[in-house]
């Protein structure tokens, strides 16, 4: 399978052939959402607290007498049920992680990277050649390729001039290609991701895949 290349003025300056070991597998529905799941889990810090009734500072006096006083039974000030009191069944520290097998993982994101292939959605790039940052450049690039309201922009290694540019635009990220994920992938629908990083990720994910760095 082949896709057409682009300059970052909008010109097709070549095709580049694409694995169809990671770019041109089936959607798996039920990995996909697991790997979604398990990553939305693993992002929960999962430290929120709160303090029951023995742990609310107060006394410990029997507000008023169990029987004959034609109210409901009360026990101390610290009870849930009054302001001040401890919190019933409120959240404790614990720990959210989530785990998949690796090959589950390798699956989820193979199938994510085939359907935006399948779907137009995914366009490579020559190079991201980015001389300073300013978020103008970033805005004409992104003009030329024609990009939708949002977009992953995969390059190689982390760029800086890259990352600055784009940093002030809504629903735009920069990811280095050694950190793609299926959240990141999801979240924003046109992928633009520059040959040589095309390249790093069928190296990463396609299990040794070896390609020259050339069109």
């Amino acid at each position: 399978m082949q896709i057409p290349v682009y300059s970052l003025t909008g010109e097709v300056v070549g095709q580049v052939e694409l694995n169809e070991k990671i770019f041109g597998v089936p959607f798996n529905e039920a990995v996909v959402h697991q790997t979604m799941v398990m990553q939305l889990a693993n992002r929960r810090q999962g430290t929120a607290s709160t303090k029951t009734r023995s742990e609310v500072s107060g006394s410990t006096r029997k507000l008023y007498s169990q029987k004959h006083t034609g109210r409901a039974r009360r026990g101390n000030i610290k009870s849930p049920l009054l302001r001040g009191g401890g919190v019933a069944f409120g959240p404790k520290p614990r720990l959210y992680r989530q785990s998949m097998p690796r090959k589950m993982r390798r699956l989820a994101l193979k199938c994510v990277l085939s359907s935006k292939v399948r779907e137009g959605n995914l366009k490579a790039v020559e190079k991201f050649a980015v001389e300073e940052p300013r978020t103008k450049n970033m805005i004409d690039i992104l003009a030329a390729l024609d990009i939708g309201p949002t977009a992953l922009l995969v390059s190689e290694h982390c760029n800086l001039n890259v990352v600055k540019s784009a940093r002030d635009l809504a629903n735009i990220k920069v990811l280095p290609s050694a950190l793609i994920n299926v959240l990141d992938l999801l979240s924003y629908k046109m992928l633009i991701i520059s040959v040589p990083a095309l390249y790093n990720v069928e190296r990463i994910w396609g299990l040794g895949v070896i390609r020259s760095a050339s069109l």
